[in-house]
């Protein structure tokens, strides 16, 4: 393997990278219970980009872990997790906004910086607005589905230095931002840093 990235992601901030076809990316959880929102963009075609229906669909399961193919909008992988030290990731949670925050916690917290804005703030840099963003993957982040169909937000199953790895299937356009909600359990009420690697493995 030979590292080509090695980027620490602060907290609360926004990334993005290109992760070439058959290069690998792996997430560490550097202080444990840190949610990471995740949307994936074929690097040539921006309009072709990860799809949670397909790949619910696909696997017959909400939740992620090692094999979880994440698939596009045209049926076909983007990425394959290859190595999961955690075992659950959720598909369904959505990411956090200045507007779901006041929905949800009062509008004190509207001011509140939020996923939604990461990912539009990152995504201007690679040509994507409003209309580009679509239904996210939380790494890390706990989404139990109750009996009744009801969603809860609660604390994280990783712990410090777990990690997930993706396999790039075609080229990647990887967009995270390491979310700051402060409001709910999903990063332990208090954002910390994340740690993205991209190796070549040949």
């Amino acid at each position: 393997m030979t590292i080509v990235l090695d980027q620490v992601v602060p907290r609360r901030a926004p990334w993005s990278a290109v992760v070439p076809a058959g290069h690998e990316l792996t997430i560490v959880d550097l202080e444990g219970n840190q949610a990471v929102d995740c949307l994936l963009y074929d690097a040539h075609d921006t309009g072709v980009r990860y799809s949670a229906s397909a790949t619910i669909a696909a696997q017959r399961n909400v939740y992620l872990t090692t094999g979880s193919v994440l698939r596009a909008s045209d049926d076909q992988p983007l990425m394959t997790l290859v190595r999961d030290d955690v075992g659950r990731h959720d598909t369904i949670g959505g990411a956090c906004s200045k507007e779901s925050n006041s929905l949800r916690y009062g509008h004190h917290t509207v001011h509140q910086h939020a996923c939604v804005e990461n990912f539009l703030a990152e995504g201007a840099r690679w040509g994507l607005d409003k209309r580009d963003l679509v239904s996210n993957i939380n790494w890390y982040m706990n989404v139990p589905v109750e009996a009744d169909g009801a969603l809860g937000i609660v604390d994280g199953l990783s712990s410090p230095g777990l990690t997930l790895t993706l396999r790039a299937e075609r080229d990647v356009l990887v967009l995270v931002s390491n979310c700051p909600q402060i409001n709910n359990p999903c990063n332990g009420f208090d954002p910390t840093p994340v740690r993205m690697i991209v190796e070549d493995p040949r």
